[in-house]
């Protein structure tokens, strides 16, 4: 694994995945500071991830996620994307010279029942994207997998033991 100048740990998978609740318990053990990037787009623009959505439509959301992700600034912080960060390549570009991306890989039925209505989510499916939660799985893995430096099972444990493991893995490297 290479060693950003910053020293992140970038958090990407799909929505439900634990990446803002793993990554707070994530960032407590190892001791840096946590960013919620859907939080972070939420408070610029002054309104919820799925007003958002609604108001620009799918494209013009990823665009206000990338310019977000573009102009990250951040060192020893577990920054949580949202799980449409991977449509971003400028930002994932930006995020990954930062640190270490680590994709929290969970299965579909597991993502299905954490998950529920996406309606009120703020979850992006793109216009060829058949509103599903299946298509939204197949469409994003190759891309999750495209950018992480590792990957972890994060669906397995419960959060405490997830958070301790993914940890000491972490650290091994």
């Amino acid at each position: 694994m290479r060693d950003a100048p910053a020293g992140n740990i970038i958090l990407i998978g799909m929505p439900a995945s634990g990446k803002s609740t793993l990554g707070v318990v994530l960032a407590k053990i190892l001791g840096m500071q946590f960013v919620d990037m859907d939080i972070v787009i939420q408070t610029a623009q002054g309104d919820t991830l799925q007003n958002l959505i609604d108001e620009l439509g799918p494209e013009g959301f990823i665009a206000v996620e990338n310019a977000a992700l573009s102009h990250a600034d951040y060192e020893r912080t577990v920054i949580a994307t949202g799980g449409s960060a991977v449509y971003s390549e400028e930002g994932m570009a930006h995020l990954a010279a930062t640190g270490l991306v680590v994709y929290l890989q969970v299965g579909i039925d597991e993502i299905r029942q954490r998950l529920g209505d996406t309606a009120e989510r703020g979850v992006v499916f793109r216009e060829a994207t058949e509103h599903t939660v299946e298509a939204l799985y197949a469409e994003r893995i190759p891309l999750y997998e495209r950018y992480a430096d590792v990957t972890f099972d994060a669906g397995s444990l419960p959060l405490g033991e997830t958070a301790r493991e993914l940890a000491k893995l972490l650290r091994a490297n």
